[in-house]
């Protein structure tokens, strides 16, 4: 179902009374709200299956990390990259018939992009994967983030050849690339978006 962020939606209303997506219908018709809820939740009642990476460490000190990053990714790189440049470049070309997106807040995107890049690169220096030795759900939510701001065609992947590498191992993933080929209405995905080997 398409959903307009920016219109009063009663019934999403009714589901998530935040009115914000994600929001996950289980087949038992739970209704589970906000990304990390619903990884968590998914991780929780299907669990992986053998041979599959567990999502989500079993010590407490890995899952703190894990949480940690999560929340990182969909709250501040969100809030400082993602929101300004989604909302500039598509929400403002759909609502109303379109307005001019706002330069400082494209800009403001485009400069924060950068350290979070920086900040992926530091990680991967020092670890396999984001979190530690194993894909974890940061690395998931940070690869949401990213892969949304690539579609747009606004990650510098020349600023940092670590995150550039890990994104690519994420993107190469069998069960990420489907998500490579959706498409937002209005708006086609700069060339590169889907090919592994940017």
């Amino acid at each position: 179902m398409d959903e307009k962020p920016w219109e009063r939606n009663e019934d999403l209303l009714v589901l998530n009374p935040e009115g914000t997506l994600p929001v996950l219908i289980d087949d038992n018709e739970a209704v589970i709200s906000g990304a990390a809820t619903i990884a968590e939740y998914l991780h929780e009642t299907r669990g992986a299956r053998p041979g599959e990476p567990v999502l989500l460490p079993q010590g407490a000190v890995e899952r703190a990390e894990t949480r940690r990053l999560v929340a990182w990714f969909l709250a501040k790189m969100e809030g400082e990259v993602t929101a300004y440049l989604v909302n500039e470049k598509v929400f403002k070309r759909q609502m109303n018939g379109g307005s001019a997106p706002d330069p400082a807040a494209i800009r403001a995107g485009r400069s924060n992009i950068r350290y979070h890049l920086r900040y992926i690169g530091y990680l991967m220096a020092r670890r396999n994967w984001l979190a530690g030795n194993e894909m974890t759900l940061a690395d998931l939510a940070a690869a949401a983030e990213l892969s949304t701001v690539d579609y747009l065609g606004e990650v510098p992947w020349e600023e940092d050849g670590q995150a550039k590498d890990w994104y690519a191992r994420v993107k190469s993933r069998p069960s990420f690339r489907p998500i490579l080929s959706d498409l937002v209405r209005g708006n086609p995905p700069v060339s590169h978006y889907a090919n592994l080997d940017f």
